[in-house]
């Protein structure tokens, strides 16, 4: 964060007013890549939640943002793109510092997907529309209207940051939202930074919020009265949560949780092509991906073959840190256990040497359905091969599971990519390509992978309520 904007980390942004904790309080970012302490930042106090709740309840009802033409409110996201495209540079680096995504990661695909968001999203702004039908009654005329759904806690996870803030700000703000951002404790700055260029952009003091600090922020904005809607992204565990907090006043909730996306190898597939999108699958990002592919299920007659290149791969791969200390611990817990539980591993298994929380990329081999490597989200660069025999049993193996946010298929023949894709319980399938979302298209898991869907039109839904106006036509005699 350049000089001119880091002692904007030791603020919050209510009402159009950057202002320190109420209480004085701050915490402590580290560099992932070093472990180093990188920033103070603010801990907002239980006062400062419910000053922002106040101060985005109070735009709501402002015509400064309730009258502004919508052609307005699409300018503004506009712009909003434009600054973050301006500062394209100093926004990655900040992003590479606060959350270990390797600079290429964040300058190639997080400012350009955050840009695309903001961009679709303006667009949307002015073709928010309602609905005729025909009633019963011929003398009545019903329509609808979209309107927004009210004060938004956004509240955001810490491995893609300021992508997952753009694809939740943008859609809110397009339907005529007010909203409180609550980044994740480990890598806030990126999220003070939009805040701060939202402001510059022209958007009304108290449209768009701002609140840092950990857990307790969070669920004080997910139990608030004066909360509409909360938009989550994270564990199932949070997830559930959120969801029993948020019965007080039925506030309205979207939730993008876990993922343990299986990958199914056909025996006719390309198997280099498989290869190189099972290595770059499930390592981007150090494999700190819901959608990362997880668990892959390999016709043995081409398993041996598959767990040689991609150990190659993966050994001659270099990636980023993991987000934390403790993150890694965790991760290197799931890799022990895999080895207690007797899957075998052929390469990677341990923390890399040097600073900061690097984990060696981490092949298995022989791994069963039971074991946790093939059940439980890791969230790390960990890549456990199953095989079959009979392709009739992949759809239950892959199905077997609590999560259901993505699947890949890798396969020449159409008749097996589509079955799959009907058959496969995910939100998303992806068939011989990467697990790459799109702002065009709907985001959202099965099962225990989260409620709702973001992105695309879908979005829509999330961030407006529908209302139905009845008019009678009948005249008087």
């Amino acid at each position: 964060m350049s000089e001119a904007h880091a002692d904007t980390a030791t603020r919050l942004l209510i009402g159009g007013h950057w202002s320190p904790s109420s209480t004085g309080q701050t915490f402590l970012t580290r560099d992932p890549s070093t472990g180093r302490p990188l920033r103070e930042v603010a801990e907002a106090s239980p006062d400062d939640v419910d000053a922002a709740v106040a101060a985005a309840r109070a735009a709501m009802d402002d015509p400064a943002w309730t009258s502004l033409p919508r052609s307005q409110v699409s300018l503004l996201l506009w712009r909003l793109a434009d600054l973050v495209e301006a500062n394209a540079d100093e926004i990655a680096r900040l992003e590479t510092s606060d959350n270990g995504q390797p600079f290429e990661v964040s300058r190639n695909v997080t400012i350009p997907g955050t840009v695309g968001h903001l961009r679709y999203f303006a667009g949307w702004a002015t073709k928010i529309e309602g609905r005729t039908a025909p009633m019963s009654n011929p003398d009545v005329f019903h329509y609808t209207r979209r309107e927004p759904v009210g004060v938004c806690a956004l509240i955001l996870p810490w491995n893609f940051p300021l992508m997952i803030t753009a694809w939740k700000l943008a859609p809110a703000l397009a339907c005529g939202n007010t909203v409180i951002l609550k980044p994740a404790e480990q890598t806030p700055l990126t999220a003070v930074r939009l805040a701060g260029l939202c402001e510059e952009a022209g958007f009304p003091p108290g449209v768009v919020n701002l609140v840092t600090g950990g857990p307790a922020v969070g669920k004080r904005l997910v139990g608030h009265d004066g909360v509409d809607k909360v938009s989550f992204t994270g564990s199932t565990e949070v997830g559930r949560e959120i969801l029993r907090a948020s019965a007080g006043n039925l506030k309205r909730v979207t939730l993008e949780l876990g993922g343990k996306t299986p990958m199914i190898i056909a025996r006719d597939a390309d198997i280099d092509a498989a290869v190189t999108g099972t290595v770059q699958g499930a390592l981007f990002n150090s494999g700190q991906v819901c959608a990362a592919y997880s668990r892959f299920y390999v016709d043995k007659a081409r398993s041996d073959e598959f767990v040689e290149k991609v150990a190659a791969q993966a050994a001659a791969l270099r990636i980023g840190p993991l987000i934390s200390e403790e993150h890694r611990s965790s991760v290197d817990g799931f890799v022990r256990r895999g080895v207690d539980e007797g899957a075998q591993l052929v390469t990677g298994g341990k923390p890399a040497a040097g600073d900061g929380y690097f984990y060696e990329p981490t092949v298995f081999a022989g791994v069963r359905d039971e074991m946790s490597l093939a059940r439980d989200e890791i969230f790390g660069p960990v890549i456990p091969v199953l095989t079959y025999d009979d392709p009739d049993e992949l759809v239950g193996r892959a199905n077997d599971s609590d999560y259901g946010l993505a699947a890949s298929v890798w396969t020449r023949d159409l008749v097996t990519a589509h079955r799959l894709a009907a058959s496969v319980k995910a939100g998303a399938v992806f068939v011989n390509m990467l697990h790459v979302p799109d702002p065009a298209a709907p985001w959202g898991g099965f099962k225990a992978s989260g409620i709702g869907r973001e992105m695309g039109a879908y979005a829509l839904d999330a961030y407006t309520e529908i209302k139905g106006v009845f008019m009678n036509l009948a005249t008087e005699e």
